[in-house]
């Protein structure tokens, strides 16, 4: 394996929650706990696990949205919670992140083309009619067609919201990915689209993609390797076909089981 992209060392997050009483402490919530993995430039990995399990949380460290109370989260070889904000947000052009909310993450009052362009402009990487026009580009890479940068994203259904999403995601042309339930929402046919465009997009950019789903199938047909996690702890991780054939963790096997017609 090549170097990796995304190093994740003992990294565990803790929260604290609201007192039950004025006179007991504050019970913390322990999100995730000594989480160890690594991606590698384009490569997919899986994160798999029910709601709870502490994926998303795990995807935020991954972003550097939030830090871990312990342990480190390297960004090809850069410590994320040691970098000061102006170079973290220079870095931001690096690695990018897909929601699972393609509508949630768009200005409902801006064209899609400006909001494709926004990170372009939030970096410094580009302005005015070059950002649009890296948009423009952005939007035919997934898919779409340049001139819909001018449309609202009302006008699109969930899939094509779902291609702009993404089309946001690599216009800084990143080598990481973060994609956290990002084909949930969607119909299965829809689904499988977008998942075959991830397919197509990592293969053309050689992104390096952390998928996060409960859905077993989407996993299964993305995923190079899968980590499996279940209430903050990773439980099982292997290559797909392994994980998949000859799953060793009871909770691995039940989520195999759930998933089977």
């Amino acid at each position: 394996m090549s170097a990796p992209v995304l190093s994740i060392e003992g990294a565990t997050r803790r929260y604290r929650l609201a007192r039950r009483s004025l006179f007991e402490p504050a019970p913390v919530l322990t999100a995730v706990e000594t989480a160890n993995l690594m991606i590698a430039r384009g490569e997919t990995l899986g994160i798999v696990g029910e709601s709870g399990s502490g994926k998303s949380t795990l995807a935020r460290m991954a972003m550097g949205f939030e830090a871990p109370d312990e342990g480190r989260v390297l960004f090809e070889g850069r410590d994320l919670a040691t970098l000061p904000p102006p170079e973290l947000r220079r870095l931001r052009q690096r690695f990018q992140m897909v929601f699972q909310d393609p509508y949630g993450s768009l200005d409902p009052r801006r064209t899609v083309g400006w909001s494709v362009a926004e990170p372009l402009r939030a970096i410094g990487i580009e302005t005015g009619a070059a950002a649009a026009e890296r948009a423009r580009a952005a939007l035919a890479e997934v898919g779409l067609s340049p001139a819909d940068a001018e449309k609202y994203p009302h006008e699109f259904s969930g899939g094509q919201r779902q291609r702009v999403a993404i089309a946001r995601a690599v216009v800084t042309r990143p080598a990481l990915l973060v994609a956290d339930e990002p084909v949930s929402a969607l119909d299965v046919s829809v689904q499988a689209q977008i998942l075959n465009l991830l397919m197509d997009l990592q293969e053309r950019m050689g992104l390096a993609i952390l998928f996060i789903s409960h859905d077993l199938a989407a996993i299964a047909a993305l995923a190079d390797r899968i980590v499996v996690m279940r209430e903050g702890r990773i439980v099982e991780t292997g290559s797909a076909a392994r994980v998949l054939s000859r799953p060793e963790a009871d909770y691995t096997r039940s989520l195999i089981a759930a998933a089977e017609p």
